[in-house]
């Protein structure tokens, strides 16, 4: 424990002699910081440079708390006396750096790499510490895990969304205004209810909600189909609806609203062929609230499907044959039993789908046309000629409130009630099938949509090779060429394309948040399923309060909270890194619970008997068994960073764009072809890294499953 404590203020020391202490304007890579005058000028030098070259006095406290600190991890016995020194040093050093945030009277500078990686190093000194005074059964690494997870929540999920709501009552002047805030929250033009009453159009927060109810229901119909179809006939073709299943969720959100473009717009195909054939005006009808329903149950349905999926197979087939021995038929069997043993999973469904209504983007951006949702409403505030960053702030706001709505619903309704009906009993059977006429209301629903999105599909990639869809359909490369032509140099190999610097960045970027997605999901699992600590219920809640906050509101808050020093991010890659960490960091947790419950607690037990402490555990017993959990949480992070758009569309910068916005940037221009050709490029991309995580990592599961299975059977001989 003492050499692990003393590497940490190793490491801190080392950030404090030999990283730059404030922001700087060029990475310390880069050759224009170093030709500026890199650690040796103001700007770039580091805490000890600070202190004895610009005659900084602050900067010897820091390196006074790590002296002592690395004084107190030589000792062979930590005294708790010298624990408390210690502690009380790092304390202090924090406090001095947080507060130093001026210099000589000059303004406000942002946190550099060596003062953010010695407030890192110093807040692990004193958890460290704290567990040696008693606290966590003295396991420093279980506190210092759960502290350090507690302050990047509150760093980065808290503190940006307490800044919408600081901004929400600022205007335009810089001046507190609750009176304004009050104006624009009960505006006509959020809450109005015309379009119900067939005056006038509804208010962008009605539109949201009435969407939000259509797609989950529609969602959460053609999912439970699919469900039924999957789990309780014997449909033939059940590969090629677990493809469609898989397609959406790695398909760009706004993807599915250019095929339907191409389908159904003015210039459509589908348009065309009725307006010719019966001598109609091509409408619009596509561009406003229907237009946006069918983008995202055609985008949404496969999530209802894989949440559905589990619960129809997961009910009892006794619980079923009891109600036929009864004389029940499949009809009322499926009624009266399975139907409402399903009601959780339907209500989750339900709701999931409600929510990510709420928080999409991509598809109202694209079909959306005079009917605005939040989501489109909150980008407009921003970008537009209005401007106006208190309306963005306060639209983000109810946005916000009535996912978390939604989201203390979902807890409450299904937490309180108990629906198990696995109860440690043999368990033998198949569940029934479906009756005759149950059967032709589920196939009159799947197979029609089933074909659809195949359709849709298809659009995809023909609209990426033709000339210009509506007017020139001769086949063409030309979309893929410009966007991804490869020439030669004398360096090497030229990315000529025009989307190669946005594909690249879309990919660095990504690969590098999901295995931090990943591992941070995957600590906190551990910490939920495994210790025991004081607030935990508040912990797991924290943890996953990020999910119930839209991605659109998450873009807002990072622009008011990182935009300005002392925590300047804005326009960096690690403001993409950060954002992506911490959107998709729940899935990652609930995954890991569900993985780790699977995992008996005497594994963990039998380590700790044998003297291994918790982080050795960790590493050497519980991440090897779980690593289908971990391949899972990792593929799922890098598809959601390469596809989503909500968050992302506020916080790309010149250096760091990312694909999705740059699609978007294509379809405002009218550049359909490319986009969807860009789009396309991603799926492939994304079907790979999939099919490669299966080949590699699903058939050495099972092999091993097998031979652990062969050794369990053999004879044991006496």
């Amino acid at each position: 424990m003492n050499r692990s404590f003393q590497l940490i203020a190793m490491l801190g020391l080392a950030a404090y002699c030999l990283l730059p202490w404030y922001g700087v304007d060029y990475g310390i890579f880069e050759p224009d910081w170093i030709e500026a005058g890199g650690l040796l000028s103001e700007a770039g030098a580091s805490g000890l440079l600070r202190m004895l070259v610009f005659r900084d006095a602050t900067m010897a406290i820091p390196a006074i708390a790590f002296l002592v600190l690395i004084f107190a991890g030589s000792s062979v016995r930590l005294s708790r006396r010298l624990s408390v020194l210690s502690m009380a040093a790092a304390i202090f050093a924090l406090c001095a750096i947080v507060l130093h945030i001026k210099t000589g009277g000059s303004p406000i500078r942002s946190f550099g790499y060596g003062s953010t990686l010695v407030i890192t190093t110093l807040f692990l000194s004193v958890t460290n510490l704290w567990s040696r005074l008693g606290s966590g059964n003295r396991d420093a690494f279980v506190v210092s895990s759960i502290a350090f997870v507690c302050a990047l929540i509150l760093l980065f999920v808290f503190y940006p969304i307490a800044q919408i709501l600081v901004q929400a009552f600022v205007d335009k002047q810089g001046s507190f205004s609750v009176l304004g805030a009050f104006r624009i929250a009960t505006g006509g033009d959020i809450w109005s209810i015309g379009c119900l009453l067939g005056k006038s159009r509804c208010g962008v927060a009605v539109n949201s909600i009435i969407l939000g109810l259509l797609t989950a229901t529609s969602t959460t119909i053609l999912g439970l189909a699919f469900a039924l179809l999957m789990s309780r006939t014997r449909f033939p073709g059940k590969p090629l609806l677990r493809a469609l299943a898989v397609l959406p969720i790695i398909t760009p959100p706004f993807v599915i609203g250019l095929a339907l473009i191409l389908l159904f717009g003015r210039a459509g195909f589908v348009t065309d062929t009725i307006s010719g054939l019966l001598g109609l005006e091509a409408s619009r009808w596509l561009y406003g609230l229907w237009g946006i329903w069918l983008g995202q149950t055609l985008a949404f349905t496969p999530i209802a499907f894989l949440v559905l999926t589990g619960v129809v197979q997961g009910i009892s087939p006794s619980l079923e044959e009891a109600s036929q021995t009864l004389r029940a038929d499949l009809s009322s069997t499926l009624r009266t039993v399975s139907l409402p043993l399903m009601k959780p999973g339907i209500a989750n469904a339900f709701l999931l789908a409600f929510i990510e209504s709420l928080a999409d983007f991509g598809n109202p951006v694209v079909l959306g046309g005079a009917d605005n949702v939040l989501s489109t409403e909150i980008y407009f505030a921003i970008v537009g000629a209005q401007a106006n960053m208190m309306r963005a702030a306060v639209l983000s706001l109810i946005l916000l409130a009535l996912t978390l709505t939604v989201f203390m619903i979902q807890k409450r309704w299904l937490g309180r009630t108990d629906f198990t009906t696995i109860t440690g009993k043999a368990d033998n059977g198949a569940n029934s099938m479906l009756s005759r006429n149950h059967k032709i209301v589920v196939y009159g629903l799947t197979l029609p949509w089933m074909c659809f999105t195949t359709l849709i599909y298809v659009m995809v990639f023909y609209g990426s090779v033709v000339k210009l869809w509506g007017q020139d359909h001769t086949l063409t490369l030309a979309h893929y060429r410009e966007a991804f032509e490869i020439g030669w140099s004398d360096g090497g190999i030229w990315w000529k394309g025009a989307a190669w610097d946005s594909f690249w960045t879309t990919i660095s970027i990504s690969a590098i948040a999901a295995p931090l997605t990943a591992g941070l999901g995957l600590l906190t699992a551990w910490l939920l399923v495994r210790q025991k600590f004081a607030g935990r219920s508040t912990f797991e809640f924290l943890t996953m309060l990020s999910f119930a906050v839209p991605g659109t509101v998450v873009g807002v808050s990072y622009i008011l909270a990182f935009n300005n020093a002392p925590i300047e991010l804005t326009g960096t890659g690690t403001i993409l890194v950060l954002c992506f960490i911490f959107r998709n960091m729940p899935v990652g947790v609930r995954g890991g619970v569900a993985a780790m419950k699977q995992l008996d607690n005497s594994l963990d037990e039998a380590s700790l008997t044998l003297g291994a402490n918790s982080f050795k555990t960790l590493r050497h017993v519980v991440l090897p068994l779980m690593r289908p959990a971990i391949i899972s949480a990792i593929a799922y992070s890098f598809i959601r960073a390469i596809t989503s758009v909500s968050a992302v569309i506020f916080l790309v910068g010149t250096d760091h764009n990312m694909a999705t916005a740059y699609i978007i940037g294509l379809v405002e221009n009218g550049s359909y072809g490319l986009a969807i050709a860009y789009s396309t490029v991603l799926i492939v991309v994304m079907l790979v890294v999939v099919t490669i995580l299966q080949v590699a990592f699903g058939k050495t599961r099972l092999r091993r499953e097998d031979r652990i299975g062969q050794q369990l059977s053999r004879p044991v001989v006496a």
